[in-house]
């Protein structure tokens, strides 16, 4: 009966340790793997994972533990991880991309998958009623940024903004954003608050989790550049600002797809809500502010000599 009792144990140690890391995943990896975002390696992907299961666990272990230079933190993000919980879940991803088809019918669909139409996307921070029906928008597109003139009033009562319901009496107990905005950093645009300046100076602190105060999330540092056509400067995005304040998923897939090229982004887009629109000008700097966006000096010199050297041809 002891060899019995040896395999049963086995099989229960097994199946505890992979429930285990699934629930690591789900917690804490599947944010990036789920979709492959910033070139991470898909779950159950034999394709995106066999060179690095080739490398060896340990190899593997080492950059969840550590993180990498190409984007990945330490721990997934998550510093409250113990070792084997790290590795709990290395295990559970490396196993689903050994029986792929296995896997794509089990695989966690990303948290934004299930998200109804992109401007339902907005951040968890943001009111409810500041995501509205792309009809809405089409309307009066120039009503969110006021592009065709200045507000009249800076940051009105939450009952006269136009983004609040005026008739929820929830609406009225609200703080009025001068008195709450009064001790944070200062800015010209939007609602004249720095807020990258107020994070950056510990003035505010995002809750991750409404009913969890001590959840940590996911930050990622490193920029996105999109080049423009014409005499602006390139755009670039900062995915640390943004993943400071927001998960992920309330970009991704609904918004953006992470995929390089498959996005196609327009100032008329944008100005219709969509894309980047979907918060800024809404619950984020107005889209007038163009240079907090297009940041990035073109390379002047390479641009001359482009068109001189197909002259040349």
């Amino acid at each position: 009966m002891r060899p019995l009792l040896l395999v049963i144990a086995c099989c229960w140690a097994f199946a505890a340790a992979a429930q285990q890391g699934k629930a690591v995943y789900d917690k804490s990896c599947a944010l990036c793997h789920a979709a492959g975002v910033a070139g991470a390696p898909k779950f159950g992907n034999a394709a995106d994972w066999s060179p690095r299961i080739a490398r060896g666990a340990a190899a593997l272990y080492t950059s969840a533990l550590s993180g990498t230079p190409k984007g990945m933190p330490p721990r997934g993000g998550n510093a409250e991880l113990k070792d084997a919980d790290v590795k709990a879940a290395v295990d559970y991803m490396m196993a689903a991309a050994s029986a792929p088809a296995k896997a794509a019918a089990a695989a966690p669909k990303p948290a934004a998958a299930a998200a109804a139409p992109a401007a339902a996307a907005a951040p968890a921070s943001a009111p409810a009623a500041a995501a509205k029906p792309a009809a809405v928008a089409a309307a009066n597109v120039n009503a969110f940024n006021r592009l065709l003139r200045p507000a009249s009033r800076q940051n009105p009562p939450p009952a006269e903004d136009g983004i609040h319901d005026p008739k929820n009496d929830g609406t009225h107990v609200l703080q009025a954003p001068r008195s709450a905005f009064d001790a944070l950093p200062r800015s010209n645009a939007g609602n004249r608050v720095n807020w990258v300046a107020a994070l950056e100076e510990k003035r505010i602190a995002p809750r991750w989790d409404r009913a969890d105060p001590k959840a940590s999330g996911l930050v990622l540092d490193f920029n996105i550049v999109r080049e423009v056509k014409g005499s602006m400067p390139d755009v670039v995005y900062p995915h640390k600002q943004h993943t400071e304040w927001l998960d992920c998923s309330n970009c991704h897939p609904a918004i953006f797809i992470p995929q390089k090229g498959a996005n196609q982004i327009s100032m008329a887009a944008i100005l219709l809500g969509e894309k980047c629109g979907v918060c800024h000008g809404k619950v984020a700097f107005p889209v007038s502010e163009c240079r907090l966006c297009h940041s990035k000096k073109k390379d002047t010199a390479a641009a001359a000599a482009a068109p001189a050297a197909g002259a040349a041809k």
